[in-house]
């Protein structure tokens, strides 16, 4: 009898450090108790470098060992977060400043998946990719989201941090976790 492929799921991110990572979910926590949104509790705070994807669990060495690979040829670099903003009507996020770097990695990343793993981001053809860290999102109602949105427009945040790894992400059947990290190539000051 042939056995059975497991398919799991799985994304790519840039996840913040600390204190950054913790802010951020406290944000999110936030949003849950005051607006009842908490989908975006699912999943730790992160920049999607690529949408989910189904794997071959088996085959997860194999995905590991090549996204080294490539991460080894990869500078570190700077992420910056500057306020909040808003995909009306259901998204509020943190909003990361324009960055060069982050969208060439994005990109080489992107092209890397597509040529190594025949994995393709769907959702790219539609959207460019627009780098943020999601606070409230698919279950945030529209008229709150309006009173949330007010909130968060005028709210002040911003943080800075060094990129120097990016993360597998996989779903347990319940919620997103760090499944893997994997280092970038140190930059040489």
């Amino acid at each position: 009898m042939k056995e059975q492929a497991i398919l799991q799921r799985y994304f790519l991110a840039i996840i913040p450090p600390e204190p950054i990572f913790s802010e951020v979910h406290q944000l999110k926590v936030y949003l849950k108790e005051k607006y009842n949104t908490k989908t975006a509790l699912n999943s730790p705070p992160h920049i999607t470098l690529h949408m989910p994807f189904l794997w071959k669990e088996r085959k997860e060495t194999m995905l590991i060992e090549k996204l080294e690979a490539f991460a080894e040829l990869q500078a570190s670099f700077e992420i910056i977060l500057n306020n909040f903003n808003a995909f009306a009507p259901r998204v509020i996020y943190a909003d990361v400043a324009a960055n060069s770097h982050l969208v060439t990695f994005q990109k080489q990343l992107e092209r890397f998946c597509k040529i190594n793993f025949q994995l393709f981001n769907a959702n790219r053809l539609d959207q460019p990719f627009h780098p943020h860290l999601t606070l409230a999102f698919r279950d945030l109602k529209k008229d709150v989201f309006e009173l949330a949105w007010q909130e968060f427009s005028s709210k002040h945040y911003s943080a800075t941090w060094q990129v120097e790894s990016i993360f597998i992400l996989k779903h347990n059947g319940s919620i997103w976790e760090k499944y893997k990290q994997v280092g970038l190539k140190k930059t040489i000051h």
